[in-house]
């Protein structure tokens, strides 16, 4: 097995989130340690248009490997995936990534529930979930689905993100294990294993 390859037992932490979330992952990405011994996947609502430069952004606040998914991409812990616009972002068995422009869930495409329950459906209890700022629900069913699997729930804390209604919805709504500011969530992370 290559030193990066994964297996579902590993921890994989998918971040989701709308408006506000691009502002609290800069503030989060600079504290993650490197090497990160997970695999995180990012999924925010973009506009359709074909925008690389989400990937080059945060890539100015990391030394972690970030890149845009493309179709069929394997994960590979200790990297940062982000997925593209107007595509939904699935995580399929064999722990490789597929694009899907099927029609869009809570208005969005890509959506974060979409992803949360494939990674809940493929990572099980090794999935942690973490849902940060935005304006509609998207995301909720999603974090119910890895609560179900097993895996960890995570919001943002509301009062600390731009758009509060997202992550409310979520702690309102379904069983959430942590309520974090990016301080909180950032050593958190530092310390899964």
């Amino acid at each position: 097995m290559a030193e990066n390859s994964l297996n579902p037992s590993q921890k994989l932490v998918v971040i989701g989130g709308s408006m506000g979330s691009i502002d609290a992952l800069m503030k989060l990405l600079p504290n993650l340690k490197v090497p990160m011994p997970f695999v995180l996947v990012i999924v925010l609502h973009r506009k359709s248009s074909v925008d690389s430069t989400l990937a080059d952004l945060f890539a100015t606040r990391t030394r972690i490997p970030i890149r845009e998914v493309e179709d069929k991409d394997v994960l590979e812990k200790g990297n940062i995936y982000i997925a593209p616009a107007d595509y939904h972002l699935l995580i399929e068995q064999e722990l490789i990534f597929a694009l899907d422009a099927s029609e869009k869930v809570n208005y969005s495409r890509p959506s974060l529930d979409v992803t949360f329950e494939s990674a809940a459906d493929t990572f099980g209890p090794a999935t942690v979930g973490v849902l940060l700022s935005g304006a509609n629900a998207d995301g909720t069913a999603g974090l119910t689905a890895i609560k179900k699997a097993g895996g960890l729930t995570i919001a943002q804390h509301p009062e600390t993100a731009q758009a509060p209604f997202m992550p409310q919805h979520a702690i309102t709504h379904t069983v959430i294990d942590y309520i974090f500011s990016m301080d909180e969530l950032a050593a958190y992370l530092n310390s899964l294993g």
